[in-house]
């Protein structure tokens, strides 16, 4: 292999390490260590089926499997246009991601486009040695499906602007039909009283 190649091989290896590493983010918090990853790439699309995933490990890189831990994962809406949304705790199970197994993941559908925050936190179950913990991760979720909520959310706004828009073309419906019966009346007295006067 000529010097040439292997520079460009190393590069590549470089690369491929960087994309990687990037693609996970790493927090510790009392004792335990979490290596956190969203499919795909950490980058969720709304309405889409996505899992998050947690490698936790006690200080030495020992894992900790899902079946030692009281764990719980929250999801809270950070931005401001979906600060009002209500999104239930997902329900943690045993998961097998690259080289880790039966570590705590969760199948999660994001209802829309924003930034969220996911929080993983546990108490050690009985025979367990590790401290409780609690661990956060902003999440960036991009438009993907329309989501039932947003697909809910765009009838109302097209029935709102439909209504209002129809809702002048009424007034001026019952206007027009008022001022006609107007006229009709006054242009029939005007006829009655010509014939009134054409007779005398």
């Amino acid at each position: 292999m000529s010097i040439r190649s292997s520079q460009i091989f190393g590069a590549i290896l470089f690369l491929s390490l960087i994309s990687s590493v990037a693609a996970h983010n790493i927090k510790t918090d009392a004792g335990v260590g979490a290596t956190f990853h969203i499919e795909p790439d950490h980058n969720p699309r709304a309405g889409e089926v996505t899992r998050a995933w947690f490698a936790l490990t006690r200080p030495g890189g020992e894992l900790i499997p899902l079946q030692q831990c009281n764990c719980q994962l929250t999801v809270r809406p950070q931005s401001p246009d979906i600060k009002d949304l209500s999104i239930p705790n997902p329900i943690l199970k045993a998961v097998s991601a690259e080289q880790y197994q039966n570590i705590p993941g969760a199948d999660l559908i994001f209802p829309k486009a924003g930034i969220y925050e996911l929080e993983i936190s546990g108490t050690p179950k009985e025979g367990a040695k590790f401290q409780a913990f609690k661990l956060s991760y902003p999440v960036t979720v991009l438009p993907g499906q329309i989501s039932s909520v947003e697909r809910s959310t765009a009838n109302n706004n097209q029935r709102d602007r439909a209504a209002s828009f129809v809702q002048p073309f009424r007034w001026q419906r019952e206007i027009i039909t008022i001022a006609t019966g107007i006229i009709f009346v006054g242009v029939s007295l005007f006829i009655v009283r010509l014939i009134t006067k054409a007779k005398k």
